[in-house]
């Protein structure tokens, strides 16, 4: 049976949006996934995956990890280890996947699928062009897919093409069993983050309707959950003691998360959990917001920084986010967890 390599060499987050397209071509031969070292636990959590491979892409991460020959000998290392016949890269759409395809086929992959704008030449077999064959606008997880689909591995119809994630541990010895909310106020990048003040409203509102509050986040972040915490005191701060298996069982425990767009969020999607998206548009929401799960997209879209792909915001005052007050994000909590939470559908 022939053996498949799906390259996805970024984020926790772009390795569960390419989760529906991972699982179109495990339907037809095992899957070795090639990840980046952020993004290795999500692609352990995706349905499809055998075997992951880990290499630091200094095209990709940052900071970027030294560009020299035995740096690549690494890569070619696994790749022929691994025994892969062929390769689907999946990439979003300012990326290239060439630099990748030279190196597979310097490995002795025999043939690869990717979308690029730039002549391939012979790095790809198969070849989507962004803007002809591949639509732009539209969500990331549909990209992976089509990319997928060109190689020849279709998503199967009995596939709602939702994310989706295995192994998630049940948390109740943690968690309790009372209904809660999950406020997760970090991001990677801080153009993307709704002030921690207005996540400290948020919780004590909601902890004066007697709505339970669960806060998450990394342990770099614990300075933003004790500063929540300390505006609502009943709040269960689970910052910086929960792996991702863990992180994934909480909030597929929460009756809604409030989280901006970060890795986190797409965790809650695969889940099946409603989301209140404080989404900056510095990318835009049609490709990375909540992907067919109830939820609510607050921020200001159009915004001057709109497809900046700025890290830091550009505008003074991040009007896109601090424009967004937390009795709007109360409201929108409300409403999901009386209307969408019935439509959940959990993994």
């Amino acid at each position: 049976m022939r053996r498949v390599l799906v390259a996805r060499l970024d984020s926790m987050g772009d390795v569960l949006l390419g989760g529906p397209a991972v699982r179109a071509v495990a339907s037809q031969a095992p899957v070795v996934m090639l990840c980046g070292p952020r993004g290795a636990d999500a692609a352990r959590m995706l349905p499809g995956v055998e075997r992951v491979l880990v290499w630091d892409a200094p095209w990709i991460s940052n900071p970027a990890p030294t560009t020299d020959e035995e740096h690549l000998a690494e890569l070619l290392r696994l790749v022929r280890a691994a025994d892969v016949d062929e390769a689907v890269i999946l990439t979003s759409f300012h990326q290239s996947p060439l630099p990748l395809a030279l190196a597979l086929r310097l490995a002795g992959v025999a043939r690869i699928a990717g979308a690029s704008v730039d002549y391939p030449g012979s790095l790809l077999d198969v070849r989507l062009r962004p803007g002809e064959d591949l639509p732009e606008d539209i969500p990331e997880p549909e990209r992976a897919l089509a990319i997928a689909a060109a190689a020849g591995f279709p998503l199967p119809e009995r596939d709602d093409a939702r994310m989706r994630v295995r192994d998630v541990p049940d948390m109740t010895d943690v968690l309790g069993r009372e209904p809660f909310v999950v406020l997760h106020p970090g991001a990677a990048v801080p153009a993307r983050t709704w002030p921690v003040e207005r996540y400290a409203e948020t919780a004590a509102a909601l902890a004066a309707q007697g709505t339970r509050v669960v806060l998450t986040g990394s342990s770099a972040e614990r300075g933003l959950t004790s500063r929540i915490r300390a505006a609502a005191p009943g709040a269960l701060d689970l910052a910086g003691r929960c792996d991702l298996p863990q992180l994934a069982g909480v909030l597929a425990a929460a009756q809604v998360v409030v989280v901006g767009n970060t890795g986190p969020a797409h965790l809650a999607v695969a889940v099946g959990t409603p989301i209140v998206s404080l989404f900056a548009p510095v990318v835009p929401s049609i490709r990375w917001g909540p992907y067919l799960v109830p939820s609510v997209v607050l921020g200001d879209q159009d915004a001057p920084c709109r497809n900046s792909r700025a890290r830091e915001c550009p505008i003074p005052g991040h009007p896109c986010l601090t424009g967004v007050s937390a009795a709007e994000v109360l409201r929108s909590v409300n409403h999901l967890s009386g209307e969408g939470g019935a439509a959940r559908l959990r993994r």
